[in-house]
C-alpha cells in the first residue's frame, strides 16, 4: 500500500493544519461495493518521548485470522498537538503499510476520521494519501455530539458536529461497555464504516485488527528500524 507525496512532514504548526483544511476537500464517502477478504488494523505507540512505533497486522475477512504483520520503529519529529497527531503518527505508519507484501482490500485505524475539527483525522490523513478504503475507529471522542447509545450491542449514536453535518457515530460493540467512536476515514460511507467495526468485534469492544495492532506496538515484535 503506497502513498503520494502530497505535501511535506517537515513543516510548522500552522503549516499543518492548513495541509488538513487543504486534504479535507479530498475526501470521498462513498463505497464501491468491494469484496473484502483482507482487512489491516494499524495502531501507533510511542515508547518514549523520542521514539514511535507503528504496527499493521492484516487479517482475513470476516475470517479474522492473521496473515502478515509489519512493524516500523523511527524518530519521533512532531510534538504532541491535539488535532495534529498524524503529524507525530502517519510518517511512520506510511512507511509500515508499505512494507507488506500482500497488502489489504480496506484499513482501519486507531484513531479519527471525519469526526475531527478539520475533519482530518489520522484515518482521514492517512486514506486521502493512500487513496484506498479506511475506516476512523477511536476509543474516545475528539469532536462531535451524540445522544446516549443504547446498551445492546450493535447500538449507536450519530456523532454531529456544530453545524448538525454527521460525522462519525458511537458503536456500541459488545452490551453495555463503552462505545467506540467510527468515522470515516476514505472511500468508505459510514453505514458499511459501522457494518464492518461490528463484524471485526466478535468477543472484544476493540475490534480485532486494533486489538491485534495494539499488541504488536506495544510489544514490538518482528520490528524493523528506520531512524
Amino acid at each position: 500500500m503506497r502513498a503520494s507525496k502530497l505535501h511535506s512532514w517537515n513543516v510548522s504548526t500552522a503549516e499543518a493544519a492548513e495541509i488538513q483544511r487543504r486534504l479535507s476537500t479530498m475526501v470521498a464517502q462513498t463505497w464501491d461495493g468491494r469484496a473484502v477478504r483482507t482487512i489491516a488494523g494499524a495502531d501507533v505507540a510511542f515508547p518514549d518521548k523520542s521514539t514511535v512505533l507503528a504496527a499493521v497486522v492484516v487479517l482475513t475477512y470476516p475470517g479474522l485470522e492473521v496473515v502478515e504483520r509489519s512493524v516500523v520503529e523511527a524518530r519521533c519529529r512532531f510534538p504532541y498537538v491535539p488535532g495534529l497527531l498524524a503529524f507525530r503518527e502517519a510518517p511512520s505508519l506510511l512507511k509500515a503499510l508499505a512494507r507488506l507484501r500482500m497488502g489489504c482490500d480496506l484499513l482501519m485505524c486507531d484513531g479519527q476520521g471525519l469526526a475531527h475539527p478539520r475533519g482530518m483525522g489520522l484515518a482521514t490523513h492517512v486514506g486521502i494519501l493512500v487513496d484506498e478504503p479506511v475506516i476512523g475507529c477511536a476509543k474516545s471522542v475528539l469532536y462531535g455530539s451524540f445522544t446516549e447509545v443504547p446498551r445492546a450491542r450493535g447500538s449507536y449514536s450519530y456523532m454531529r458536529d456544530r453545524a448538525d453535518r454527521t460525522v462519525g457515530a458511537a458503536v456500541r460493540t459488545r452490551d453495555g461497555v463503552r462505545p467506540v467512536y467510527v468515522s470515516v476515514g476514505n472511500r468508505i460511507d459510514l453505514g458499511t464504516a459501522i457494518e464492518i467495526v461490528l463484524a471485526c468485534s466478535p468477543k472484544y469492544r476493540i475490534p480485532e485488527p486494533l486489538r491485534l495492532a495494539h499488541r504488536l506496538s506495544v510489544g514490538g515484535k518482528e520490528s524493523s528500524s528506520d531512524g
